[in-house]
């Protein structure tokens, strides 16, 4: 009897929680707050949710209030948990933030700085703090029981729907590389609304404890550093702020439900942090030391085999992207839109695995909903589709996405085509269309050449001596018709492939 009377007002807690984000994010924008920062035109703002925010820096304490616009901005700020350097306060009522004090806000911080005052009484305080973290705690033990059990089902459905569609083996493979600390997490780890990477406290936690070791790559939308997380190697993706979208957007996409997959780079957590007195958006990967496909092709060529092999497993990431797998907690079907030799990784296996998912559109069969996120930025020039170039794509119909992702790869067959060996001789490495556009080609350059003329990458005639590269050329052409509708599917590309590796299996045991 007691247990169940001290269950009752945590449930009602709880619900009362429940309550207010639903009422916040039923408003609209409709909320009036009170706006007291340096971006502020006015003394209030109109948003989804009210907020209350401090920031420690070396400057000393920046308190600030305004408002937030949209459900997704409000729930990724809201649930942010506060640091020991910054903490924030949302609340769902007009002007209700102009009540809430620095002290209040600075009573969050992990450990308040010395000599700040604090507008609460400490018991007060307490039970402030406690009240949501004792609900939270009840939520999140009922969640893991829960959630054993949709785990041990995804997987079956997972099987159901191999069996029936006569999918390729490793859609549902989900190993994480390599054993450690981080490898167990990820391993039994049950996100919310994910299964794909930490639960959403833990990602704050790892994200904290990293040390960046040295910058490895730079692309537009920011820099890649090689990061450490007790003792283990970790990709750090780090956004400028300016891109935040492709951030929101790569974030979102990659704890979609049940995308792990061992052709799709492993994703571990998504971070907003400070350092240097500014904003920093973190997206913690695995870490490959051998870089992209294009880097790797650059250093070194490969044998006919590795070459077939590297081409397999990236054509099997895309068709764990492509598939939709119906079900309650199911997983839409994914389109790249900017797939390239840049935005594959090579395993330490010389395996592929897919990366870069800040442009990815989504769709679900059920609903019908087309998901393009709220990203303007487009592809790459130099790999985009006929339809693409002379913006007659239909952006209303999902397959247009995924047939745009197949010209790409088709692409990326020749990069790799071109170093494969055959009779002791390959080709230095060369971009798709190296020889008929300039270095940086404009929008007008490629669609001149692929549109007006038809051209198609050079195919040198050594490869049609090869059987081999021969099957891969037919390929290629496959994935390059100027009428999208004609092009092959992933899983066919994928299939095709496999039959050209038994084929040289034969040959060698023969």
């Amino acid at each position: 009897m007691a247990a169940r009377s001290v269950h009752v007002p945590l449930l009602l807690l709880l619900l009362s929680l429940w309550s207010l984000q639903a009422s916040a994010e039923s408003s609209e924008g409709q909320l009036l707050c009170l706006c007291d920062s340096p971006k502020c035109l006015q003394e209030q703002c109109r948003g989804t949710r009210c907020f209350s925010s401090v920031r420690v820096g070396s400057g000393g304490v920046v308190f600030e209030r305004g408002c937030l616009e949209g459900p997704k901005k409000t729930r990724l700020h809201c649930a942010t948990a506060p640091s020991s350097h910054q903490a924030i306060s949302c609340c769902a009522r007009h002007l209700c933030n102009g009540n809430t004090t620095r002290g209040a806000v600075m009573a969050l911080l992990p450990s308040a700085p010395q000599g700040e005052p604090v507008g609460y009484g400490a018991g007060a305080l307490a039970l402030l703090a406690l009240g949501p973290v004792a609900a939270l705690a009840l939520l999140s033990a009922a969640a893991a029981l829960i959630c054993g059990r949709l785990h041990r089902g995804h997987l079956r459905r997972l099987q159901e729907f191999d069996a029936e569609q006569g999918a390729v083996d490793g859609l549902i493979g989900s190993n994480v590389q390599g054993d450690g600390t981080l490898a167990d997490l990820l391993d039994h780890s049950c996100t919310s609304g994910s299964g794909s990477g930490l639960p959403f406290l833990v990602q704050r936690t790892v994200a904290r404890q990293i040390s960046l070791m040295e910058c490895v790559g730079k692309g537009r939308y920011g820099e890649v550093w090689r990061g450490q997380w007790q003792g283990e190697n970790v990709a750090v993706k780090i956004f400028s702020s300016r891109d935040e979208k492709s951030w929101f957007r790569e974030t979102e996409i990659y704890n979609t439900v049940l995308l792990r997959h061992e052709n799709i780079l492993g994703f571990t957590a998504s971070d907003m942090t400070s350092r240097n007195s500014s904003t920093q958006l973190w997206l913690i990967t695995h870490y490959h030391e051998n870089g992209s496909l294009y880097d790797y092709l650059q250093r070194a060529a490969v044998e006919t085999r590795e070459g077939l092999a590297m081409a397999a497993s990236a054509a099997s990431g895309l068709v764990h992207l492509h598939t939709e797998i119906v079900g309650a907690e199911g997983k839409p079907a994914i389109a790249h839109r900017d797939l390239k030799s840049k935005n594959i990784l090579v395993t330490k296996e010389l395996r592929c695995c897919i990366a870069d998912l800040g442009l990815a559109v989504t769709h679900s069969q059920a609903d019908n909903l087309l998901d393009v996120g709220n990203n303007p930025k487009v592809g790459t020039k130099r790999y985009m589709a006929p339809e693409v170039l002379d913006e007659s794509l239909h952006t209303e119909c999902f397959d247009a996405f995924k047939r745009v992702d197949i010209w790409a790869f088709g692409l990326v067959l020749w990069e790799i085509a071109r170093r494969s060996y055959s009779n002791g001789i390959v080709e230095e490495y060369k971009p798709p269309f190296y020889d008929q556009v300039p270095n940086d080609p404009s929008f007008e350059d490629m669609r001149k050449v692929v549109c007006v003329e038809q051209q198609r990458p050079f195919i040198p005639n050594r490869w049609f001596s090869d059987p081999t590269l021969s099957a891969l050329v037919k390929l290629m052409k496959e994935c390059w018709y100027q009428n999208p509708s004609a092009r092959l599917t992933a899983l066919r590309v994928k299939k095709t492939l496999d039959k050209i590796h038994s084929g040289l299996d034969k040959v060698k045991d023969s």
